[in-house]
């Protein structure tokens, strides 16, 4: 358990307390202030914190994040800001650089990832309040990429090289779970870590280009990356003039049957696109054993475009925080369909699964083409790889693949994910990949090593300033920058390239090795499991048999699988004509050889450690509630949700484990001191205290474990106006035109 801490500790370097006030209320509850807390609100230059002495009503459990307390917001986290007046009946959204004419009575964050927190200021200082609540907005929304706190923390360490981050040193890729994996993920910035990759995939014909070091082709690729390797680093050097930001091939992974997966940007120069495209195609298939042909799918044709997924968030965020909660189940699912959210889910996840029949079935090299090369084709390159790479599905393996097609590709996290407050570039893209990838968990979840409680934490490390994988917009702006910032603080860089920023994979920066377990799927199964026989220790494969029918759910027809008649009849309001893959219009006998190679796929028993592919019809594609719905008081289920399935499995995977060691033990007749070193370790979250431990789950387990809704939803009405009615249409939570304005 958690409880309020008596002061601010401050433990990471370089954060400073810039403003403070007493006496506050932090609001608890929507309806009633009899659960509210007293504290002290802080605005550092890394988070807001409010410290309490009073434990936290009607709550039993909260995970502890060591960057961040029980009431802490990171800065990069909120939102908007709002402050009111209840005598005056005025209120206002806080920029960055306004004044604020009234003392205010009340502050409203809205935060990125959907939390609502309230302040009352009704016995602290007027002046003091309205201090803190300019601070928040001012650190809360920098104009420049170096205020950001990671450039504080880096300064800090550099100056200081004793600091550490809760006393441990960051920097490179960190261990999957914990350190003790001893597998570190590869970060991608290096030769040789592109070259392993070459070798882990069998891409006999690619090789590692070093043309773009030290940035010199293009600004927002790699230095390294792989291409065929029948093109000569002139060719290419001559090629990236045409290619929008000069943006050339890049090679995602390969196929065991030689068929590759490429990314390219679009060629800009019209007069030379078809003899460059002929010649990228050419070398491609020159780099194919069987000498394939190319099949390129134009992502801005047959994807909604980033537009269109930043409006489906915002109405999917309304419709998380609206209020009143407690509507007809008709109605909201009705509401859930009409924010498009899930039909654009649907939609990468059939697209990359025909692109994966591609690979697979037709044994043919895929281009990803896009007009930039930095959006849709990282979402689709991902998945594809999901889908067909069991690697990609454990931890570490998920972790390099988001280091190489998101952070080394060039995806622009810095304006996505609006840290700098710029709205008109603002998409959540690397959000609708978790979701993709929580459906697959959903679907499969024996398939995958990492729970979905690892996916909704990752999705929270993006919004903390600290790290700088999800900082920057491409590798070579963090060089830049961070080159810039040292000059300017006088730190000596030597030869390394730019600064270095603590790496979000390093996860003991944020959690306990207890707590790191809560990562790990209890239901995941390895390539192979350990088995006892006559005191012999022996590895054996599972069959498919014993885990096909339970997990996968295998429906009887096709119309649960990625191809249906009914998916390519007009409907209106739908996606379907419009996303109708090119190949499926070329010929009926290439449509049914789809439709037959989906048919064949779902018609057998799935094969955990091979090809997954996802079940998209309209039951089957659900919101993921413990990420977007885990503030929501109303929408919690104590003792239910998948969290009670989780503690089962896990005490009976920690039974059998313990049933293993005690046999190895037995077995080698180790030691009565080293057996007991051994049993206890697990790697399972709950434990059994013995074997057959039937006990009951804990009290404090809930749907949204391992978060708690308790003060992070407080909704409020302004003024007596529903909040809905401010955020229809909005694309901020409170538009300031529907706001009163200041006298």
């Amino acid at each position: 358990m958690l409880f309020g801490e008596a002061r601010l500790c401050i433990s990471t370097p370089g954060e400073i307390v810039v403003n403070e006030v007493n006496f506050v209320r932090k609001c608890i509850a929507t309806d009633t202030s009899q659960y509210d807390l007293w504290g002290k609100l802080v605005c550092t230059n890394f988070k807001i914190s409010f410290i309490t002495d009073d434990p936290m009503p009607l709550q039993k459990f909260h995970y502890k994040n060591l960057l961040l307390g029980e009431h802490d917001v990171p800065l990069t986290c909120i939102e908007q800001i709002v402050t009111v007046n209840d005598t005056k009946r005025k209120q206002k959204v806080l920029g960055p650089n306004q004044k604020l004419k009234f003392n205010p009575t009340e502050l409203i964050i809205y935060c990125k990832d959907f939390r609502i927190v309230r302040f009352r200021f009704d016995e602290a200082g007027p002046e003091s309040a309205k201090k803190v609540c300019l601070a928040i907005a001012h650190y809360s929304q920098p104009t420049d990429l170096q205020l950001l706190f990671a450039f504080e923390y880096v300064g800090e360490i550099y100056h200081n090289p004793a600091k550490k981050v809760n006393g441990i040193d960051p920097g490179g890729g960190g261990g999957g779970i914990g350190s003790a994996s001893g597998q570190q993920t590869p970060l991608f910035e290096t030769y040789s870590d592109w070259d392993r990759e070459i070798k882990r995939t069998g891409a006999s014909e690619w090789r590692v280009c070093s043309v773009n070091e030290g940035y010199m082709i293009s600004t927002c690729l790699p230095e390294y990356f792989v291409v065929p390797s029948s093109l000569a680093d002139q060719d290419l050097k001559l090629y990236s003039y045409s290619f929008i930001g000069r943006r050339m091939p890049l090679w995602s992974w390969n196929h065991p049957n030689g068929s590759a997966l490429v990314r390219m940007a679009n060629i800009k120069d019209v007069l030379q696109q078809r003899r460059i495209d002929q010649r990228i195609c050419n070398a491609i298939t020159r780099s194919h054993p069987l000498r394939s042909d190319v099949y390129k799918s134009d992502l801005d044709k047959c994807l909604p475009n980033i537009q269109e997924i930043q409006a489906a968030h915002i109405k999917l965020k309304q419709l998380c925080v609206n209020e009143p909660f407690e509507e007809t189940e008709e109605k909201w699912l009705s509401s859930l369909e009409n924010t498009h959210w899930l039909e654009y889910i649907r939609s990468f996840l059939k697209h990359s699964a025909e692109l994966v029949y591609m690979m697979e079935r037709k044994h043919v090299s895929v281009v990803l083409q896009e007009e930039e090369g930095r959006d849709l084709s990282c979402l689709a390159a991902s998945l594809i790889q999901v889908m067909l790479d069991p690697y990609f599905r454990t931890i570490v393996g998920f972790q390099s693949l988001i280091q190489k097609e998101w952070v080394m590709a060039g995806y622009q996290f810095l304006d996505r994910c609006n840290h700098l407050k710029r709205s008109d570039k603002e998409s959540p893209l690397f959000l609708m990949f978790l979701d993709c990838v929580w459906q697959l968990l959903e679907q499969y979840p024996a398939a995958f090593e990492f729970s979905e409680m690892y996916l909704t934490i990752l999705y929270d490390s993006a919004r903390i300033s600290l790290f700088g994988t999800f900082l920057f917009n491409c590798p070579h702006q963090r060089v830049k920058e961070s080159t810039e910032f040292a000059i300017s603080k006088n730190i000596q860089l030597g030869d390394e390239k730019g600064l270095k920023f603590p790496c979000v994979w390093d996860w003991s920066l944020q959690f306990t090795s207890r707590d790191r377990l809560l990562f790990h799927n209890p239901l995941y199964i390895g390539k192979s499991a350990p088995c006892v026989q006559n005191g012999a220790v022996k590895t054996f494969k599972r069959s498919k048999k014993n885990y096909s029918s339970t997990l996968r759910g295998v429906p009887p027809a096709l119309k649960n699988g990625i191809i249906s008649e009914q998916e390519f009849l007009p409907r209106r309001n739908s996606l379907i004509l419009k996303l109708k893959p090119d190949f499926l219009q070329q010929a009926e006998s290439q449509s049914n050889s789809m439709e037959q190679y989906f048919r064949d796929w779902f018609a057998k028993p799935v094969d955990l450690h091979g090809v997954i592919l996802p079940h998209i019809s309209g039951t089957q594609i659900k919101p993921w509630k413990l990420c977007y719905f885990r503030w929501v008081p109303e929408a919690q289920i104590n003792h239910g949700g998948f969290i009670t399935a989780f503690h089962k499995v896990s005490l009976l995977a920690d039974e059998v484990d313990m049933l293993n060691r005690n046999l190895r033990q037995y077995k080698s007749n180790s030691s009565l001191q080293g057996s007991c070193s051994e049993l206890d370790q697990s790697r399972m979250y709950f434990r059994a205290n013995s074997l057959n431990d039937t006990s009951d789950a804990p009290d404090f387990l809930s749907s949204s474990f391992p978060f708690s809704p308790v003060g992070n939803l407080c909704r409020r009405s302004i003024l007596g106006t529903p909040l809905s009615k401010f955020l229809s249409g909005a694309k901020i939570w409170l538009s300031t035109e529907t706001l009163a304005n200041e006298d």
